[in-house]
């Protein structure tokens, strides 16, 4: 009886720690999907984040192009407004001076240029770029002021 009853209990407290043993296996593969499914509804937002990233940044390069080119027609058309200037005060321009706007007229055309030819890469050389072109656009903007000052006086 003694050995019955002891074949019984450890039936008994076997299939207990089977029984238990499948429930936290099952239990576990719930919380895996849990975590599957999260990941795969983070993966989706990302992507989504990213594509909104992207078309922002596109529509921030397409606007900055526009103005940039803008500034940049602005500029040519201000040499020549200038050029027609000195020519009906009938001032002659001195060869030092003929050099000075010539070059100016040949940087704006550079920017034109550097702007037309600049291939959207990625965001960190977008951002390389446009503190580059905005400082050129200063940089000739301060230029031609100097030209003009300079001439003045």
């Amino acid at each position: 009886m003694k050995k019955t009853f002891f074949t019984l209990t450890s039936i008994f407290l076997g299939s207990i720690a089977l029984l238990l043993s499948c429930t936290e296996a099952k239990t576990k593969v719930e919380k895996v999907e849990i975590k599957v499914e999260e990941a795969k509804q983070n993966l989706v937002e990302t992507k989504e984040d990213l594509y909104y990233v992207q078309l922002d940044t596109i529509i921030n390069y397409n606007q900055y192009r526009l103005e940039a080119e803008k500034a940049i027609i602005d500029q040519d058309k201000k040499i020549k407004e200038y050029k027609i200037k000195k020519a009906k005060e009938q001032k002659e321009f001195n060869d030092e001076y003929n050099k000075k706007l010539l070059d100016l007229e040949n940087k704006n055309k550079q920017l034109k240029k550097k702007l037309a030819e600049y291939k959207d890469t990625g965001d960190d050389k977008w951002l390389n770029f446009k503190k580059e072109f905005n400082h050129d656009m200063n940089e000739f903007g301060k230029a031609f002021k100097d030209l003009t000052i300079e001439n003045t006086k």
